[in-house]
């Protein structure tokens, strides 16, 4: 689903041609790719949620890979959104069953690997990475509101883990507070994987422009 008009047909040598409105809609100068949760303890070799690292090692983060780079290239800030948590656990939430995940020997401490953002990601010295103690995604838990507004973002380019919560809490944050989403959904995963494709087509489809890495790619050559 998603916005048809929005997708053209391959050109001739097979690549997306991208439409003009989603050229406009990703513009670099008024757009910013937020990655959410690209961290040891999420999505890492020692996850503590290893079903869902491995969907998101899948499809997801050999695109997200991919996408940054080219963003950044386009001049497109990259801003990283991360979760930690005090060995104590103070000052973070204990109010659902989610949260548990912390309590289990799974370590997000500051500066552990698990709250650290993976390698491969970056960060790169032109992104900006943010770190949240509380809350299900970052637009609440950090000040990622504010640093957007300051670059003079109004398009959010979502990408990151997962589509069970933190993907749909982004995005229904960042269009509460006026922000055009794009989401690129072979770089964002949930488990079990149809369950995070009928996420997409049933809800996010109706929130924001579901696109590809391909054609965000294409959308931000020179």
């Amino acid at each position: 689903m998603g916005d048809p008009v929005l997708r053209g047909a391959p050109d001739g040598r097979g690549h997306p041609r991208v439409n003009e409105r989603l050229r406009e809609l990703v513009a670099p100068a008024h757009t910013a790719v937020v990655t959410q949760e690209l961290q040891g303890a999420v999505v890492g070799p020692n996850a503590g949620l290893a079903a869902l690292a491995e969907e998101a090692r899948r499809e997801a983060l050999p695109n997200i890979a991919r996408l940054l780079p080219a963003a950044r290239a386009a001049g497109v800030p990259v801003v990283h959104c991360l979760v930690q948590r005090r060995p104590d656990g103070l000052g973070s939430n204990h109010n659902a069953r989610l949260f548990a995940i912390g309590r289990s020997g799974v370590d997000i401490a500051p500066g552990s690997p698990g709250a650290t953002l993976l390698e491969e990601f970056g960060p790169e010295p032109s992104d900006l990475v943010l770190r949240r103690w509380h809350g299900l995604g970052p637009m609440g838990g950090t000040d990622l509101d504010a640093i957007l507004r300051n670059l003079g973002v109004s398009t959010v380019v979502a990408v990151g883990v997962s589509l069970n919560v933190a993907i749909p809490n982004l995005v229904m944050d960042a269009v509460n507070a006026a922000y055009r989403v794009a989401l690129p959904r072979d770089a964002v995963a949930g488990i079990p994987a149809d369950y995070g494709a009928a996420i997409i087509d049933n809800t996010l489809s109706l929130l924001s422009t579901i696109t590809t890495t391909d054609e965000l790619v294409e959308a931000w050559k020179k």
